[in-house]
């Protein structure tokens, strides 16, 4: 984001493109997929740029078309999208302090309130998982939308789940009684060079 310069919008939506750290880091993770040898059926994305572009490397050693899914887009900041969000954080204003304290997006005016939020994220998946039983699918995905999965999965609340790192690798069994969490924010493709260490 350059300053004074917001970022364009989709459906209301900021929609920055990748940062050439993330182009390298897209890179990496569909290395890092494709190593696995395991067969992916789909690959899901969002409105997004960035999750497109994100999938993009994955998509073509796999020869896969990307699919959107229109329930896993970012949740929705309201007054501070385009970018707007990022300044008010690091301007210490006092309702991104409140969201922190609350841990709840809905906090920032016209924000997507919680419940919201939570069922479409629930419905996505679910939609997906029921179109794919006991196959492998990537949905490339948002920060916010990894922190709501992780909560309906192990029934935390709140930001417990948020922070996952671009182009970590979580991975979700989701069932029909039931989502299982196998892993949560996996970085070990992105060492060194982003600031991604291996554990002590």
């Amino acid at each position: 984001m350059v300053e004074g310069q917001p970022f364009g919008l989709v459906d209301g939506h900021g929609d920055p493109h990748l940062h050439p750290d993330g182009v390298e880091q897209a890179e990496r993770m569909a290395d890092r997929l494709v190593a696995t040898g395991e067969s992916i059926a789909a690959i899901y994305v969002t409105k997004l740029t960035r999750t497109q572009q994100t999938a993009a490397p994955l998509a073509a050693r796999l020869g896969i078309e990307p699919a959107v899914d229109p329930d896993l887009h970012e949740v929705f900041l309201g007054d501070w999208e385009g970018g707007e969000f990022r300044r008010r954080v690091a301007d210490g204003d006092p309702i991104a302090l409140r969201m922190y304290e609350e841990q709840r997006w809905d906090v920032i005016p016209n924000g997507e309130p919680s419940d919201r939020f939570a069922t479409r994220v629930r419905r996505g998946l679910g939609r997906i998982a029921a179109s794919h039983a006991d196959e492998l699918v990537v949905a490339v995905v948002h920060g916010g939308v990894i922190g709501q999965a992780l909560n309906l999965a192990s029934g935390a609340t709140g930001f417990t789940f948020n922070g996952a790192a671009n182009a970590s690798i979580t991975h979700l069994v989701v069932e029909p009684d039931r989502w299982v969490v196998r892993c949560y924010n996996d970085t070990a493709h992105l060492w060194p060079t982003f600031g991604a260490e291996p554990p002590a």
